[in-house]
């Protein structure tokens, strides 16, 4: 009865074993069908990283591209720019030395027209002088003529003279 007990036990004891042995294989299955979900979701993970990597490294040669040629137009931009400026210095400082010459040239032109003028008006002045003293020096010389032909005639006593001497001094 031993053997029987002992062998009823077993048989429990195999029966428990069996029961775990199904449910470890059923807890396998289940976890070999949870690692190949995510052995297949790693491969499409991996399969778009590797999509995404090359996208990165297209739109990385794109993005250094355009940075180079972004350089490049700046740089060419900079040298424009600096070289507008250079010439509209170069085109400020010969108007500032055109506009110099000019004010000076017009400056010596003032002063000469100035001193023209002094000179004119001095000549001028000088001319008025010399006509009024030789209208001065006129009438007295027209005086002095008329005053002989008055004493000529009284001396000689010219009625011809005395005639003329009465009506008063030739318009000489």
């Amino acid at each position: 009865m031993v053997l029987l007990e002992e062998n009823k036990h077993l048989q429990n004891k195999a029966g428990i074993l069996e029961r775990k042995l199904e449910e470890a294989a059923s807890q396998n299955r289940d976890l070999l069908q949870v690692i190949s979900k995510r052995e297949e979701t790693i491969h499409t993970n991996q399969l778009h990283l590797e999509e995404k990597s090359r996208e990165c490294g297209l739109l990385a040669r794109q993005l250094e591209e355009a940075l180079e040629d972004a350089r490049c137009q700046v740089a060419h931009t900079r040298e424009r720019a600096a070289s507008k400026e250079r010439s509209t210095q170069a085109k400020l400082l010969d108007l500032e030395s055109q506009l110099s010459r000019t004010k000076s040239e017009l400056e010596q032109l003032r002063r000469a027209k100035e001193d023209a003028e002094r000179r004119f008006q001095s000549r001028l002045q000088d001319v008025r002088d010399r006509l009024e003293q030789s209208d001065s020096t006129n009438r007295s010389l027209q005086n002095y003529v008329q005053f002989l032909k008055a004493s000529y005639a009284s001396v000689f006593g010219d009625s011809a003279l005395a005639s003329s001497a009465a009506r008063g001094p030739s318009p000489l």
